[in-house]
């Protein structure tokens, strides 16, 4: 099913028709509601500083953390737009077609929710039971920088559990009764979707190295040769492939069918992502307070990242070209590269 929000029919402005559809439409009222309101919140309640764990952000002025999330936004819309132009004459495809009828999408939904969250309850659980930080959808210090004293032990522990839990078992579960296709994990169209692999990834990676920075430049080659690829087989396992099956592969046709809107299964794909990173390392539930700043930061920053995900996985029918265009290359190798080298003592 095409993302693309009803055309206009009026002649003269077809554009600002279709721009106001969007505007119309009471999902994105209601994010752009919450979204004014969460970064109110913040502002109010953190005094000017976050309580968080992120020495990749402290030198960084408060303002501009604040505005930093609005900033990627911005070139989130972008990069969909770039999707949506390279798959634009591609045939619309169905995407709630792939999933069950409504009664038994709802009930697959339901439970495959509770099974997330269960998992992320058992992984804060289980993480400081072995003396590890909890076993969140990033490894402590992804992207935030910090937590250089991490064991290898806790990184494999982290990225076999998750691999597992949103991965393996919902692929099972699921691959039985549906095909691979149904699952979004067969290409229609190859050539196309390596086209927007490669100019996402592209378009993405040069923004990340112009904004967020990275000291991938300062390893050495025999650092990079050895930490390029353990950190893409890491994060591989650890982060992208139980994103894509559980969210992208298995809720999102399900999302579709059961709103009926391609606009709500977006934003219900941003909010899926950002909750499933709420137990992040850098976060800090010590007081309500800070509990709440945790929750909104969190959000604010992961929720355009899942809209570009599910855009990306609606145009093109297959959860790889998110994967490997929105979440592989950049960020985790790019960013996290350096953070493993540290850890595994790759000299």
């Amino acid at each position: 099913m095409s993302i693309q929000a009803p055309i206009s029919t009026a002649p003269t402005q077809p554009q600002q028709g279709w721009f106001a559809q969007i505007l119309r439409h009471r999902g994105v009222q209601l994010t752009l509601v919450l979204w004014i309101l969460g970064h109110g919140i913040i502002i109010l309640l953190s005094n000017g500083a976050l309580p968080f764990d992120r020495p990749a952000f402290a030198e960084i002025p408060f303002p501009l953390q604040i505005l930093a999330p609005s900033v990627m936004m911005l070139e989130i819309f972008v990069l969909m737009g770039l999707g949506y132009m390279l798959t634009r004459n591609r045939p619309s495809i169905d995407l709630a077609a792939r999933a069950p009828e409504r009664s038994q999408a709802m009930r697959e939904t339901l439970g495959l929710v509770a099974y997330a969250a269960f998992g992320q309850a058992l992984g804060w659980v289980l993480g400081p039971m072995l003396g590890f930080q909890p076993l969140s959808f990033h490894l402590a210090g992804t992207l935030v920088g910090g937590h250089s004293g991490l064991s290898v032990a806790e990184v494999w522990v982290w990225a076999i559990y998750n691999f597992g839990f949103y991965a393996v078992v919902p692929y099972l579960w699921f691959r039985r009764r549906y095909s691979a296709v149904q699952l979004n994990l067969v290409s229609s169209n190859r050539r196309n979707d390596l086209l927007v692999i490669a100019v996402i990834a592209i378009s993405e990676s040069l923004f990340e190295l112009t904004t967020l920075g990275t000291s991938l430049n300062r390893l050495s080659f025999g650092q990079l040769a050895l930490g390029l690829p353990l950190s893409l087989f890491i994060y591989g396992i650890g982060t992208v492939l139980p994103t894509m099956i559980l969210i992208y592969s298995i809720l999102i046709p399900r999302f579709l069918k059961i709103t009926g809107s391609a606009i709500t299964t977006v934003l219900l794909g941003g909010l899926s992502y950002a909750i499933v990173h709420i137990a992040e390392g850098w976060t800090n539930f010590s007081t309500p307070t800070n509990a709440l700043l945790s929750i909104l930061f969190v959000l604010i920053n992961y929720f355009g990242a899942g809209m570009i995900k599910t855009v990306l996985t609606l145009r093109t029918g297959n959860a790889w070209v998110h994967a490997l265009g929105y979440h592989t290359i950049a960020p985790h190798v790019i960013i996290d590269t350096p953070h493993i080298v540290n850890i595994f003592g790759i000299r």
